[in-house]
């Protein structure tokens, strides 16, 4: 249940992390349900202290996962032919409800301007954004993650939020 609950949260954080070289490459869709697969084969390991810890580890396989596919298409060279390239309609609809807060369907004209949007953020502000808004973190477990403190994490946000606004 808890993954059925995070799966659009996963998904968008997938696709925003996941980079254009990978995504070229696999879908959004199958790296979410290789993470599932993985949380749920190791789930014995994982001790549950509440929705907080069991985001943290969703998102951090989610992380290692993507870290791993890279290098896997990064070693050799790779059957081009197999290259996605864009979005299915199950992506979309699962996109807009993390997307936007309304979670009504969003077009792909609108999800392309978000995530473009998105990637012309600094790094240090989208991995605020990511822990905040899609992982679910507080601004004590951000700065705690980030070694910042809570007045930095929430003038991060902030300014990211407001650069995003501006941008769409």
């Amino acid at each position: 249940m808890l993954l059925q609950q995070h799966l659009p949260a996963l998904r968008a954080f997938v696709r925003l992390k996941a980079g254009p070289m990978l995504l070229a490459r696999e879908s959004c869709s199958d790296l979410a349900q290789s993470v599932c697969r993985d949380i749920l084969e190791g789930s014995d390991r994982f001790r549950f202290g509440g929705e907080p810890e069991f985001r943290k580890w969703l998102f951090t396989t989610a992380m290692r996962k993507i870290a791993d596919r890279a290098e896997h298409w990064q070693a050799k060279k790779r059957d081009a032919g197999r290259e996605q390239g864009g979005l299915d309609e199950e992506e979309i609809r699962g996109f807009a409800a993390v997307y936007t807060p309304s979670h009504q369907a969003m077009a792909r004209e609108e999800l392309q301007k978000v995530e473009h949007a998105f990637t012309r953020l600094a790094p240090e502000k989208q991995e605020v954004v990511l822990m905040s808004r899609l992982m679910g973190l507080s601004h004590a477990q951000i700065a705690a993650e980030l070694g910042k403190t809570e007045v930095a994490v929430r003038s991060t946000l902030s300014r990211a939020l407001a650069e995003l606004a501006a941008m769409l």
